[in-house]
């Protein structure tokens, strides 16, 4: 038998070695941690039994009452959430279209979206058996291309809210001024737009009709949750065409244990001091700033903008450097038995950088030390 007293006996058990994630809240790299009220919350609800529908509109209405939007529900992860908001503009409150879907032929299945809004993700959008109109190009897109790709075959205007989208985007009040003059749904992605705690509420009030969020990055819930916030009318139609029911996001389901976590989670996150939390990344950001600054051919500050949702440590190889790529940066900080992973893989930047959301005062330390150690080899290299 495994031992299964720890995480790190499980996987050593497995041959698998644990990584200090400086990346963030992304899901290759398992996330985030879940707070302890939301992993409380989940073993407490693993002994009762209940409808889920029950439990699923008895915490949507919790969450709209924390947050302040007028309806809220709970999808697999907020990539669940990108599927359900197409099958909701598609089908509604069809019942024949909602079975029918990802058979699509006589149903509008056309989504709109900007050149610039395309990313790695949107293809879970495609999954009701929805398509594409691409309008503008990488230079920009004008209001009069949105609108002239609008036809009785347009099921919804998609609108993404993510770090280094591009300034050259329409912005979102357009589109739905567009969208709503038009008769037709603005759906927008912001999985990864939190913190700031003031978003859960920002796009939605800006006249989106469902905004999708993750509930496994910043919030901090289960890492395969996630929320949909809108209006009454659209949250209703977007909980007929999700899990548990018999439609195309069947498989998406999200376990009453999961339900309860994120629903602790939610609660704990928009109470919390946003400043102070800030103020604390901000020190431990600077700390690793003080120790790479001087290293020739490094420039490092700690950012706190659009970019970058909380406070983080940015460093960028300026033209004095003489090493190799960030790209070998990042290889070598994920080499030898202290693994560190850090951003170094967006291609579209020169930066990269250490995100403190997940790491203790002690893992920064360490974080801080290697990427120390790995600069100062490899900048005498040349």
């Amino acid at each position: 038998m495994m031992d299964y007293s720890s995480g790190e006996q499980i996987l050593e058990s497995l041959g698998v070695t644990p990584i200090i994630n400086a990346a963030g809240p992304v899901t290759r790299f398992s996330g985030t941690r879940p707070r302890p009220e939301a992993m409380q919350a989940m073993m407490a609800m693993v002994d009762p039994f209940v409808e889920l529908p029950e439990l699923i509109d008895a915490a949507g209405k919790r969450i709209a009452e924390i947050i302040g939007v007028p309806a809220a529900t709970i999808t697999s992860g907020a990539s669940g959430g990108l599927t359900v908001q197409t099958a909701a503009a598609m089908a509604k409150d069809d019942p024949e279209k909602i079975f029918q879907l990802p058979i699509s032929d006589d149903v509008p299945n056309e989504l709109i979206i900007q050149r610039n809004h395309r990313f790695g993700y949107d293809h879970l959008y495609l999954t009701p058996g929805a398509r594409f109109v691409e309008v503008g190009t990488a230079d920009g897109c004008s209001p009069e291309k949105v609108e002239d790709a609008i036809t009785d075959k347009t099921a919804a205007i998609i609108h993404l809210e993510s770090p280094y989208s591009g300034d050259n985007v329409l912005p979102i009040e357009t589109l739905v001024e567009i969208a709503h003059r038009n008769g037709v749904p603005l759906m927008c992605d912001a999985a990864s737009r939190l913190p700031p705690r003031k978003n859960l509420t920002k796009f939605v009030e800006a006249g989106s009709d469902l905004v999708s969020f993750s509930g496994g990055k910043g919030i901090r819930g289960p890492q395969a949750t996630g929320l949909l916030l809108g209006s009454e009318e659209w949250i209703e139609y977007a909980k007929l065409n999700n899990a548990p029911n018999a439609t195309v996001a069947r498989a998406q389901k999200v376990s009453k244990e999961s339900i309860a976590g994120i629903l602790a989670a939610v609660e704990m996150f928009v109470n919390e001091d946003e400043d102070e939390e800030n103020r604390r990344y901000t020190r431990l950001m600077q700390s690793v700033v003080d120790q790479v600054i001087e290293i020739p051919g490094v420039h490092a500050e700690v950012v706190h903008d659009y970019n970058h949702y909380i406070p983080h440590a940015v460093l960028r190889l300026n033209d004095s450097w003489r090493g190799p790529p960030k790209s070998v940066i990042g290889e070598r900080m994920l080499e030898g038995p202290d693994r560190v992973v850090i951003l170094t893989f967006l291609e579209e930047v020169a930066d990269f950088w250490v995100d403190p959301l997940n790491l203790s005062d002690e893992e920064v330390q360490q974080v801080t030390d290697k990427l120390r150690r790995v600069l100062l080899d490899a900048s005498n290299e040349g």
